[in-house]
């Protein structure tokens, strides 16, 4: 065999190793990537599953909630008194009469406060001569402790909505529920000397971030003789998008013909200016409905609870 033919045979067979090397490497790729396929559809798959379980969960969530405000709707008892402080005895029998007797009470109600807000939403309801309730939470810097002595001598319902507003630690056991609940209690108590005996869950009764049952802490509350108050109206301000003035008074107006008792949720927050443009235009609304009233919550307000025993 020729010099030149033994180098052409050379390279055929390097040329040939090299192309079975390359199959071979080619190959092992496929197999790792048709692998990596495999987990990522069987990681997608279980991902659907849990998002499917979840909407699955959330929709019975929804449909519990909505059957739980028809029941509070149905059977409101028309029993709440509005108290006017400082009014003569026969206005307020006057009054205390057409409460009794009007068919629609709303309850204007306002979370998280004080705010940088609160003072304007006083003044507010002032010039319409009305009562509202605030859920406070634990704020103890001196502006805070003015609004809320003015909250409670300006004859406003002063109600309590945790002291830390830490959902984690809130209802991480209910020894530590009551030690924040006892803490905001006294808070008040020594701020204002008003001893508060309403109460909103931060995230209401139905919230889902308590791995506790929720009717542990209400039963700690009613040993408490505190009553909590969910709501049955939401004006939509909770969200993080801030919705336009028109969006919350329709929210805050367009069921309250329906119902015998309307609580809505309104916040108390720096973020929520919105809100405080839009108050004048929600009571004007309600005031202007037939036989309604608006009323902050005492302790004979029939409440609206999400939950039921």
């Amino acid at each position: 065999m020729s010099v030149a033919r033994k180098k052409r045979a050379r390279t055929t067979r390097k040329l040939i190793i090299l192309i079975l090397v390359v199959s071979i490497i080619t190959g092992i790729c496929c197999m790792v990537l048709f692998w990596k396929v495999h987990i990522l559809n069987e990681a997608l798959q279980n991902a659907a599953e849990q998002m499917d379980e979840i909407k699955e969960q959330l929709s019975k969530q929804q449909e519990l909630l909505e059957e739980i405000i028809r029941m509070n709707d149905t059977s409101s008892i028309i029993t709440e008194e509005e108290v006017y402080d400082g009014a003569d005895e026969e206005q307020s029998a006057q009054e205390t009469s057409e409460v009794v007797e009007a068919e629609h009470k709303v309850y204007l109600t306002f979370d998280d406060g004080p705010s940088k807000y609160t003072q304007e939403i006083l003044d507010i309801l002032d010039e319409y001569q009305v009562k509202a309730t605030f859920f406070v939470v634990g704020k103890e810097d001196n502006t805070s402790k003015e609004l809320l002595k003015k909250i409670a001598e300006e004859g406003h319902s002063l109600g309590m909505h945790s002291y830390s507003h830490k959902y984690e630690e809130i209802y991480e056991s209910v020894d530590s529920f009551a030690a924040d609940f006892k803490e905001l209690q006294d808070y008040l108590y020594d701020v204002t000397g008003v001893k508060s005996i309403i109460y909103r869950f931060p995230g209401g009764s139905s919230n889902v971030v308590s791995k506790v049952d929720m009717w542990e802490f209400a039963d700690y509350l009613e040993e408490q003789g505190v009553t909590f108050y969910d709501w049955n109206i939401s004006s939509g301000d909770g969200s993080s998008a801030e919705l336009p003035v028109e969006d919350l008074v329709a929210n805050c107006t367009k069921d309250i013909k329906y119902r015998n008792t309307s609580i809505i949720l309104l916040h108390d927050s720096g973020e929520k200016r919105n809100t405080v443009d839009a108050l004048p235009f929600i009571i004007e609304n309600i005031l202007a409905l037939e036989d309604t009233v608006i009323l902050p919550i005492t302790e004979e307000t029939n409440p609206v609870q999400h939950i039921k025993k």
